[in-house]
């Protein structure tokens, strides 16, 4: 595996004052399943290799924290208004804040993270959005917590960064149903599947109308999915297809400088 940190920008996020990343798995220390540049901590990865790869995503915003939260596919979002030390970071599934130096932290491996700017406001989020905490509304609180800093919904540029895409997202029935009775409308995210009552749900497609509705000026889907890129990306779902419920996570992070 290469060597060379692959970090991923958007270019909705690039604005003076305003670092970014959506790094995959390639430029770290780790080995093995978690090969190589592996930001979970709650992997089975050593521990030293964690923190080695997570300093040189610092590193590479010129950010001198980063931090994230124990995610826990809720719709929880908070400030965060100073750093905290690896592990002890509140249970949140969404990030904002006003200080520069300090980059918010969003962990996958399908999921969707999401970057979030108000460059005028300075203020600025990270939401980890899997399909419960779209759903939950995890978007909808994240940018509340930015307006509440001062940020405003129209000036707010936000970034989805890889995810698993449809065309290897197969959900059962039970999931379908749930997103048609939360909206009727939510029928245009599925199509179906090989087999019978089976679905493939556009996770990306979900949350970009989630930031759409919640009336976010401008939006960028990066369209690059986390299953079909093995050499590039860690993928919960593909380790599990293959036999193993071990996985690392990929970084995604914003900071103000």
């Amino acid at each position: 595996m290469s060597d060379e940190i692959l970090k991923l920008e958007a270019r909705a996020l690039r604005s003076d004052g305003i670092a970014h990343g959506f790094f995959g798995r390639r430029g770290g220390v780790s080995e093995g399943i978690y090969a190589s540049l592996n930001g979970g901590p709650g992997s089975q990865d050593a521990l030293d290799c964690v923190r080695e790869n997570r300093r040189r995503v610092a590193e590479s915003l010129g950010s001198q924290s980063l931090v994230n939260a124990h995610q826990f596919h809720s719709a929880e979002a908070v400030q965060v208004q100073a750093p905290w030390e690896l592990g002890n970071g509140p249970k949140a599934d969404g990030l904002v804040t006003d200080r520069a130096g300090i980059a918010l932290a969003i962990l996958t491996a399908d999921c969707a993270p999401v970057l979030m700017a108000d460059p005028l406001a300075r203020v600025i989020g990270a939401a980890h959005a899997g399909w419960r905490g779209a759903i939950g509304g995890i978007i909808e609180a994240t940018i509340a917590q930015m307006q509440a800093l001062g940020a405003r919904r129209e000036r707010i540029c936000a970034a989805i960064g890889p995810a698993i895409s449809q065309a290897h997202y197969e959900v059962g029935p039970e999931f379908v149903a749930r997103f048609l009775d939360h909206d009727p409308q939510n029928a245009r995210f599925f199509r179906p599947a090989e087999r019978a009552e089976h679905h493939y749900f556009a996770l990306e497609a979900y949350v970009a109308k989630r930031l759409q509705a919640a009336g976010v000026g401008v939006i960028e889907p990066l369209g690059i999915c986390t299953y079909a890129r093995e050499a590039d990306f860690f993928s919960y779902r593909r380790n599990c297809h293959a036999g193993s419920t071990l996985y690392g996570r990929q970084i995604s992070a914003i900071a103000l400088s």
